[in-house]
């Protein structure tokens, strides 16, 4: 499939200049393993960067690179690791591992140093019939990056943000109200985007999260249910 949804001009800049947190960082780069176009740009972004640099006084270089993110993800603590067959939760497509393939086979490179025996070796907690989450770290600005797995046909809740979120799709395919997204698609969302995703009814879909905070649930469960969707978020 192509990709239709990349990372803003902005978001691209700011990666390659090193300014952005961790979590986001890591979305980022997992983006420009599947994207060619984006990779492209930020080339050319380094490139101009590299020719403005030498019209400026000579300071240390902010821009992250790619070993030196990977650096940064081994500072943070493994994701704990369960093997989750025993629930009764198998990985369908790409997402199967065999005895001949190695666990971390179809794991972005970017996300294996936190996902290092695989998707199925994550502790998944369970978040609704149809959503399962496991959370990978909380980056030095608070930051929660998490997988989420929805199952084929499965839809989330109905929610606005109450900060910024970054989602890419690593596998499978969901839909919105604005349309329909499949791997390598990079969507950036706030407290201005409402939404109802739902997951294509072939395959279930995996997601890369990076929250800034938890999303709000809006209907008539919502206001019981929202709480305890902000615990573990540092109130701001």
């Amino acid at each position: 499939m192509t990709i239709t949804q990349h990372p803003s001009s902005d978001w691209l800049s700011a990666y390659a200049a090193g300014t952005l947190p961790l979590g986001q960082s890591l979305c980022v780069a997992t983006h420009l393993e599947f994207c060619h176009q984006c990779r492209q740009n930020y080339s050319r972004l380094n490139q101009l960067g590299g020719e403005l640099m030498q019209t400026l006084t000579p300071v240390p270089s902010a821009k992250l690179s790619l070993d030196e993110l990977m650096a940064r993800i081994e500072a943070q603590p493994a994701a704990p690791k369960q093997d989750i067959e025993a629930e009764g939760v198998t990985l369908s497509g790409a997402a199967a591992t065999s005895p001949t393939k190695h666990p971390t086979a179809g794991v972005p490179r970017s996300l294996r140093k936190l996902i290092p025996a695989g998707y199925q070796k994550l502790k998944w907690s369970r978040i609704s019939p149809s959503i399962r989450a496991a959370e990978l770290c909380r980056d030095n600005s608070g930051l929660k990056v998490e997988l989420l797995r929805i199952k084929p046909g499965g839809a989330t809740p109905t929610h606005t943000h109450l900060g910024d979120e970054l989602t890419l799709i690593l596998q499978g395919s969901f839909s919105d109200e604005e349309g329909v997204y499949h791997a390598g698609d990079f969507m950036s969302c706030d407290q201005s985007d409402t939404h109802t995703p739902v997951a294509s009814v072939d395959r279930e879909c995996i997601c890369l999260t990076v929250t800034q905070a938890p999303i709000q649930l809006t209907g008539f469960f919502g206001r019981w249910l929202n709480p305890l969707l902000r615990r573990g978020y540092t109130s701001h």
